[in-house]
Protein backbone atom coordinates (compact mmCIF):
# COMPACT_ATOMS: atom_id res chain seq x y z
CA UNK A 1 0.00 0.00 0.00
CA UNK A 2 3.01 2.30 0.12
CA UNK A 3 2.22 5.54 -1.70
CA UNK A 4 -1.33 4.48 -2.60
CA UNK A 5 -4.18 6.92 -2.00
CA UNK A 6 -6.93 5.47 0.20
CA UNK A 7 -10.25 7.25 0.73
CA UNK A 8 -12.05 6.06 3.87
CA UNK A 9 -15.64 7.22 4.33
CA UNK A 10 -16.46 7.06 8.03
CA UNK A 11 -12.76 7.06 8.82
CA UNK A 12 -13.03 9.08 12.03
CA UNK A 13 -14.30 6.17 14.14
CA UNK A 14 -14.93 2.45 14.34
CA UNK A 15 -13.97 0.32 11.36
CA UNK A 16 -12.87 3.35 9.38
CA UNK A 17 -10.45 4.64 11.98
CA UNK A 18 -8.97 1.16 12.40
CA UNK A 19 -8.46 1.05 8.63
CA UNK A 20 -6.81 4.46 8.62
CA UNK A 21 -4.28 3.35 11.25
CA UNK A 22 -3.42 0.09 9.50
CA UNK A 23 -3.29 1.63 6.02
CA UNK A 24 -1.11 4.49 7.25
CA UNK A 25 1.26 2.01 8.88
CA UNK A 26 1.59 0.36 5.46
CA UNK A 27 2.56 3.67 3.88
CA UNK A 28 -0.72 4.72 2.26
CA UNK A 29 -1.82 8.32 1.77
CA UNK A 30 -4.95 8.70 3.91
CA UNK A 31 -8.12 10.62 3.05
CA UNK A 32 -10.75 10.72 5.78
CA UNK A 33 -14.26 11.54 4.56
CA UNK A 34 -17.45 11.98 6.54
CA UNK A 35 -20.50 14.13 7.02
CA UNK A 36 -18.80 15.87 9.96
CA UNK A 37 -16.17 17.70 7.96
CA UNK A 38 -14.30 19.21 10.91
CA UNK A 39 -13.94 15.79 12.55
CA UNK A 40 -12.77 14.29 9.25
CA UNK A 41 -10.08 16.96 8.96
CA UNK A 42 -9.02 16.57 12.60
CA UNK A 43 -8.67 12.81 12.15
CA UNK A 44 -6.87 13.11 8.84
CA UNK A 45 -4.30 15.39 10.47
CA UNK A 46 -3.25 12.46 12.67
CA UNK A 47 -2.05 10.75 9.50
CA UNK A 48 -0.81 13.84 7.64
CA UNK A 49 -3.70 13.23 5.29
CA UNK A 50 -6.66 15.06 3.81
CA UNK A 51 -10.04 15.56 5.46
CA UNK A 52 -13.12 15.85 3.26
CA UNK A 53 -16.72 16.68 4.11
CA UNK A 54 -18.95 14.07 2.47
CA UNK A 55 -22.45 12.93 3.31
CA UNK A 56 -22.78 9.93 0.99
CA UNK A 57 -26.51 10.59 0.51
CA UNK A 58 -25.72 13.99 -1.05
CA UNK A 59 -24.84 13.65 -4.73
CA UNK A 60 -23.29 17.11 -4.99
CA UNK A 61 -21.09 16.53 -1.95
CA UNK A 62 -19.86 13.34 -3.57
CA UNK A 63 -18.93 15.25 -6.68
CA UNK A 64 -17.03 17.84 -4.62
CA UNK A 65 -15.28 15.17 -2.55
CA UNK A 66 -14.03 13.44 -5.67
CA UNK A 67 -12.66 16.71 -7.03
CA UNK A 68 -10.92 17.57 -3.75
CA UNK A 69 -9.13 14.25 -3.57
CA UNK A 70 -8.07 14.35 -7.21
CA UNK A 71 -6.87 17.94 -6.86
CA UNK A 72 -4.67 16.91 -3.91
CA UNK A 73 -3.35 13.55 -5.10
CA UNK A 74 -4.24 13.17 -8.78
CA UNK A 75 -5.71 9.69 -8.36
CA UNK A 76 -7.57 7.29 -6.04
CA UNK A 77 -6.24 3.77 -5.53
CA UNK A 78 -8.57 2.44 -2.85
CA UNK A 79 -11.87 3.61 -1.41
CA UNK A 80 -13.81 2.12 1.49
CA UNK A 81 -17.32 3.06 2.56
CA UNK A 82 -18.21 2.58 6.23
CA UNK A 83 -21.12 5.02 6.31
CA UNK A 84 -23.93 3.35 8.23
CA UNK A 85 -27.23 3.94 9.99
CA UNK A 86 -29.38 1.58 12.02
CA UNK A 87 -32.90 1.73 13.44
CA UNK A 88 -34.28 -1.55 14.76
CA UNK A 89 -37.91 -1.94 13.65
CA UNK A 90 -40.08 -4.89 12.79
CA UNK A 91 -41.86 -4.74 9.43
CA UNK A 92 -45.21 -4.30 11.17
CA UNK A 93 -43.90 -1.11 12.82
CA UNK A 94 -41.94 0.43 9.94
CA UNK A 95 -42.70 3.96 8.73
CA UNK A 96 -40.98 6.18 6.15
CA UNK A 97 -39.20 8.00 8.98
CA UNK A 98 -37.55 4.73 10.00
CA UNK A 99 -36.94 3.18 6.59
CA UNK A 100 -35.84 6.02 4.35
CA UNK A 101 -32.73 7.14 6.30
CA UNK A 102 -31.40 3.58 6.36
CA UNK A 103 -32.01 3.04 2.66
CA UNK A 104 -30.59 6.46 1.77
CA UNK A 105 -27.35 5.94 3.69
CA UNK A 106 -26.69 2.27 3.10
CA UNK A 107 -28.08 1.65 -0.36
CA UNK A 108 -28.42 4.92 -2.28
CA UNK A 109 -25.31 6.33 -0.62
CA UNK A 110 -23.30 3.23 -1.50
CA UNK A 111 -24.23 3.61 -5.16
CA UNK A 112 -23.20 7.27 -5.17
CA UNK A 113 -19.95 6.29 -3.43
CA UNK A 114 -19.20 3.74 -6.15
CA UNK A 115 -20.03 6.18 -8.92
CA UNK A 116 -17.54 8.80 -7.78
CA UNK A 117 -14.79 6.52 -6.50
CA UNK A 118 -14.89 3.93 -9.30
CA UNK A 119 -15.08 6.57 -12.02
CA UNK A 120 -11.96 8.21 -10.60
CA UNK A 121 -10.14 4.87 -10.36
CA UNK A 122 -11.13 3.93 -13.91
CA UNK A 123 -9.62 7.18 -15.17
CA UNK A 124 -6.31 6.52 -13.41
CA UNK A 125 -5.66 2.88 -14.25
CA UNK A 126 -7.70 0.93 -11.71
CA UNK A 127 -8.14 0.40 -8.01
CA UNK A 128 -10.21 -1.27 -5.31
CA UNK A 129 -13.58 -0.17 -3.91
CA UNK A 130 -14.87 -1.81 -0.74
CA UNK A 131 -18.37 -1.68 0.73
CA UNK A 132 -19.32 -2.62 4.28
CA UNK A 133 -22.20 -5.07 4.47
CA UNK A 134 -23.27 -7.08 7.52
CA UNK A 135 -23.80 -10.65 8.67
CA UNK A 136 -27.48 -9.70 9.05
CA UNK A 137 -27.70 -9.60 5.25
CA UNK A 138 -27.16 -13.38 5.34
CA UNK A 139 -28.71 -14.45 8.66
CA UNK A 140 -32.25 -13.02 9.02
CA UNK A 141 -33.21 -11.41 12.31
CA UNK A 142 -36.42 -9.66 13.35
CA UNK A 143 -36.19 -5.88 13.37
CA UNK A 144 -33.49 -5.56 10.73
CA UNK A 145 -35.64 -5.11 7.64
CA UNK A 146 -34.24 -1.70 6.70
CA UNK A 147 -30.69 -2.31 7.81
CA UNK A 148 -30.19 -5.89 6.63
CA UNK A 149 -32.32 -5.42 3.52
CA UNK A 150 -30.15 -2.48 2.44
CA UNK A 151 -26.98 -4.42 3.14
CA UNK A 152 -28.19 -7.40 1.11
CA UNK A 153 -29.00 -5.03 -1.74
CA UNK A 154 -25.60 -3.37 -1.72
CA UNK A 155 -23.90 -6.78 -1.96
CA UNK A 156 -25.69 -7.28 -5.27
CA UNK A 157 -24.80 -3.74 -6.32
CA UNK A 158 -21.15 -4.65 -5.68
CA UNK A 159 -21.47 -7.56 -8.11
CA UNK A 160 -23.01 -5.28 -10.72
CA UNK A 161 -20.22 -2.74 -10.23
CA UNK A 162 -17.58 -5.49 -10.46
CA UNK A 163 -18.95 -6.37 -13.90
CA UNK A 164 -19.28 -2.78 -15.05
CA UNK A 165 -15.83 -1.61 -13.96
CA UNK A 166 -13.90 -4.85 -14.36
CA UNK A 167 -12.44 -3.95 -17.74
CA UNK A 168 -11.15 -0.72 -16.16
CA UNK A 169 -9.20 -2.83 -13.65
CA UNK A 170 -11.41 -1.57 -10.82
CA UNK A 171 -12.42 -4.24 -8.33
CA UNK A 172 -15.48 -3.97 -6.09
CA UNK A 173 -15.95 -6.18 -3.03
CA UNK A 174 -17.83 -6.27 0.26
CA UNK A 175 -16.94 -7.06 3.85
CA UNK A 176 -19.74 -8.48 6.02
CA UNK A 177 -18.81 -8.26 9.71
CA UNK A 178 -20.57 -9.80 12.69
CA UNK A 179 -21.50 -7.61 15.69
CA UNK A 180 -18.29 -5.75 16.60
CA UNK A 181 -18.02 -2.90 19.07
CA UNK A 182 -18.14 0.53 17.40
CA UNK A 183 -20.00 3.77 18.08
CA UNK A 184 -23.05 2.38 16.26
CA UNK A 185 -23.15 -0.85 18.28
CA UNK A 186 -22.03 0.57 21.62
CA UNK A 187 -25.45 0.13 23.25
CA UNK A 188 -25.34 -3.62 22.62
CA UNK A 189 -21.97 -3.89 24.33
CA UNK A 190 -23.38 -2.28 27.47
CA UNK A 191 -25.46 -5.45 27.93
CA UNK A 192 -23.15 -8.36 28.91
CA UNK A 193 -26.05 -10.79 28.52
CA UNK A 194 -26.46 -9.89 24.83
CA UNK A 195 -22.72 -10.01 24.16
CA UNK A 196 -22.37 -13.42 25.79
CA UNK A 197 -25.26 -14.79 23.73
CA UNK A 198 -23.58 -13.68 20.51
CA UNK A 199 -20.17 -14.98 21.61
CA UNK A 200 -21.51 -18.43 22.43
CA UNK A 201 -23.13 -18.72 18.99
CA UNK A 202 -19.89 -17.82 17.23
CA UNK A 203 -17.68 -20.84 16.45
CA UNK A 204 -14.54 -18.82 17.23
CA UNK A 205 -15.98 -18.26 20.74
CA UNK A 206 -14.83 -14.66 20.82
CA UNK A 207 -16.17 -11.31 19.77
CA UNK A 208 -14.61 -9.63 16.79
CA UNK A 209 -12.48 -6.49 16.86
CA UNK A 210 -12.35 -3.53 14.49
CA UNK A 211 -8.85 -4.62 13.48
CA UNK A 212 -10.30 -7.87 12.11
CA UNK A 213 -12.29 -5.82 9.62
CA UNK A 214 -9.42 -3.43 8.91
CA UNK A 215 -7.05 -6.30 8.10
CA UNK A 216 -9.59 -7.74 5.67
CA UNK A 217 -9.96 -4.30 4.05
CA UNK A 218 -6.18 -4.04 3.76
CA UNK A 219 -6.11 -7.35 1.88
CA UNK A 220 -8.92 -6.28 -0.48
CA UNK A 221 -7.24 -2.93 -1.14
CA UNK A 222 -3.83 -4.47 -1.81
CA UNK A 223 -2.39 -6.07 -4.93
CA UNK A 224 -2.50 -9.45 -3.15
CA UNK A 225 -6.25 -9.57 -3.90
CA UNK A 226 -6.05 -8.39 -7.51
CA UNK A 227 -8.08 -11.38 -8.76
CA UNK A 228 -10.82 -11.02 -6.15
CA UNK A 229 -13.79 -9.16 -7.58
CA UNK A 230 -17.53 -9.05 -6.87
CA UNK A 231 -17.01 -10.99 -3.65
CA UNK A 232 -18.34 -10.67 -0.09
CA UNK A 233 -15.99 -11.76 2.67
CA UNK A 234 -17.66 -12.48 5.99
CA UNK A 235 -15.57 -11.42 8.98
CA UNK A 236 -17.54 -13.17 11.67
CA UNK A 237 -15.57 -15.93 13.36
CA UNK A 238 -17.69 -18.47 11.50
CA UNK A 239 -21.00 -17.10 12.77
CA UNK A 240 -22.55 -17.36 9.30
CA UNK A 241 -22.60 -21.14 9.80
CA UNK A 242 -25.05 -20.62 12.68
CA UNK A 243 -28.38 -18.87 13.03
CA UNK A 244 -28.49 -15.56 14.85
CA UNK A 245 -29.64 -15.80 18.50
CA UNK A 246 -33.39 -16.34 18.88
CA UNK A 247 -35.77 -15.68 21.76
CA UNK A 248 -35.32 -19.26 22.94
CA UNK A 249 -31.52 -18.93 22.85
CA UNK A 250 -31.69 -15.84 25.04
CA UNK A 251 -34.05 -17.61 27.45
CA UNK A 252 -31.79 -20.64 27.77
CA UNK A 253 -28.73 -18.50 28.41
CA UNK A 254 -30.73 -16.68 31.06
CA UNK A 255 -31.08 -19.97 32.89
CA UNK A 256 -27.43 -20.89 32.51
CA UNK A 257 -26.08 -17.46 33.45
CA UNK A 258 -28.61 -15.83 35.81
CA UNK A 259 -26.00 -13.34 37.02
CA UNK A 260 -25.94 -11.87 33.51
CA UNK A 261 -29.64 -12.19 32.85
CA UNK A 262 -31.22 -10.68 35.97
CA UNK A 263 -33.66 -7.96 34.95
CA UNK A 264 -33.17 -8.46 31.22
CA UNK A 265 -36.53 -9.03 29.49
CA UNK A 266 -34.90 -11.10 26.75
CA UNK A 267 -33.99 -13.71 29.37
CA UNK A 268 -37.65 -14.60 29.75
CA UNK A 269 -39.27 -17.51 27.99
CA UNK A 270 -41.04 -15.73 25.11
CA UNK A 271 -44.79 -15.29 25.48
CA UNK A 272 -45.48 -17.10 22.20
CA UNK A 273 -43.77 -20.21 23.57
CA UNK A 274 -45.58 -20.03 26.88
CA UNK A 275 -48.84 -19.99 24.94
CA UNK A 276 -47.71 -22.84 22.69
CA UNK A 277 -46.71 -25.29 25.42
CA UNK A 278 -49.42 -24.26 27.86
CA UNK A 279 -48.30 -22.45 30.96
CA UNK A 280 -50.88 -24.17 33.20
CA UNK A 281 -50.80 -27.74 31.93
CA UNK A 282 -47.11 -28.25 31.26
CA UNK A 283 -45.60 -25.41 33.21
CA UNK A 284 -42.16 -24.11 32.47
CA UNK A 285 -40.23 -26.49 34.69
CA UNK A 286 -38.27 -27.57 31.64
CA UNK A 287 -36.75 -24.08 31.64
CA UNK A 288 -36.54 -23.84 35.43
CA UNK A 289 -38.40 -20.59 34.94
CA UNK A 290 -37.55 -17.90 37.47
CA UNK A 291 -39.95 -15.10 38.40
CA UNK A 292 -37.03 -12.69 38.71
CA UNK A 293 -37.07 -12.42 34.91
CA UNK A 294 -40.72 -11.28 34.71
Amino acid sequence: MKGKVAVIVGGASGFGYACAKIFAAEGAEIVIAGRRGALATETANEFNGLGVSWDVTDFEQGKRAQKEVLAEYGRIDAAINFAGYDDVRAIREITPDHLEPMVNVQFNGAIYFLRFMCNAMADSGGGSAILCSSLTAHNPNVGRVGYAGSKAGLEYVAKLAAVEYGHDQVRVNCIAPHVIETEMTSDIFKIPFAVETVRLQTPAKRMGHVDDVANCALYLASDESNYVNGETIRVDGGAHTQKLPSDIDYALLGLARPELAAGNPRAMVPKWYEDEIGNEDRGLEFFNYDSRFQ
